[in-house]
């Protein structure tokens, strides 16, 4: 028994890799690197381990059923017994923590400083939402968290999936609140898809950790998201209590170790968001 856990552990690495090489090659396009693989296994053990609520499958282009398959087939390597789901949002494919997901959301509605950034075009500068419309975003929080709450009665089976989609949701902003960010950028659609950040002094937040389970040398990115500058001392009370969570949750589980908050103001051309 022991031999075979020796095994596993050492080829763990490989079996991962050709899970991902496997199931997430978009047609004739190149398969994803060893290092990817092995990153995209970080991220989802992140979430599964309840680091994160969600991430956002941005390796390629690949559909819902390739990436159900390959969660099927890295739950069977033995990378988590934890259940996932794959949440579709206009052709973008979600992974999520359903309890994590749901105990998110329901914090941000509970709170009266959800923290959403108004960056619309017509703004000189980035600044905090007008209440009108925070109280408009929580209500597409509310709609998701309806549906989230409706799935773990659905099934037992270790991988899910459903689709929603509203003409009314600025996806920018939800995939903010989604990714369990402390604070999420918004601006008004009807006035475009520019924002005010063009050279804006942003102050860029990245949470790594390192995950021997998988790999020795694997460093793997849990969160990176910015807040403007000019914010940054208004938002700070909160973005502490948001890191102490995390250090809270991350003493309380045993897939990573030697976690890292940092932080750098930078300021880009451009910004896409």
């Amino acid at each position: 028994k022991l031999l075979l856990e020796e095994q596993m552990a050492t080829l763990s690495p490989q079996l991962l890799t050709a899970a991902a090489q496997q199931n997430l090659r978009p047609g004739r396009k190149k398969s994803l690197s060893p290092a990817a693989s092995l990153h995209l296994a970080g991220e989802i053990l992140a979430v599964a381990s309840g680091l994160k609520p969600a991430l956002l499958y941005d390796y390629n282009s690949v559909g819902v059923d390739k990436i159900e398959k390959y969660l099927q087939q890295i739950q069977g390597i033995g990378l988590t017994k934890h259940r996932l789901h794959l949440l579709n949002i206009a052709d973008n494919v979600l992974i999520l923590n359903l309890e994590k997901t749901a105990l998110w959301l329901e914090m941000l509605l509970l709170t009266n400083k959800v923290p959403f950034i108004d960056v619309s075009a017509s703004k000189t500068c980035p600044g905090h939402c007008e209440p009108e419309y925070v109280e408009s975003i929580k209500g597409h929080i509310a709609e998701i968290l309806a549906h989230v709450k409706t799935l773990p009665n659905i099934t037992s089976q270790p991988v899910t999936t459903s689709e929603i989609f509203s003409a009314d949701w600025n996806l920018c902003t939800i995939f903010g609140v989604l990714l369990g960010y402390p604070a999420s950028y918004t601006f008004i659609t009807e006035q475009g898809f520019d924002n005010c950040l063009s050279l804006t002094p942003l102050r860029v937040f990245t949470v790594q950790a390192s995950c021997c389970r998988i790999s020795k040398d694997l460093r793997v990115r849990i969160y990176s998201f910015s807040v403007p500058e000019n914010l940054y001392l208004a938002m700070k009370e909160a973005l502490d209590a948001w890191s102490g969570n995390l250090k809270d949750v991350f003493s309380a589980q045993n897939d990573f170790a030697n976690l890292c908050i940092s932080t750098e103001v930078v300021s880009v051309a451009a910004v896409a968001l």
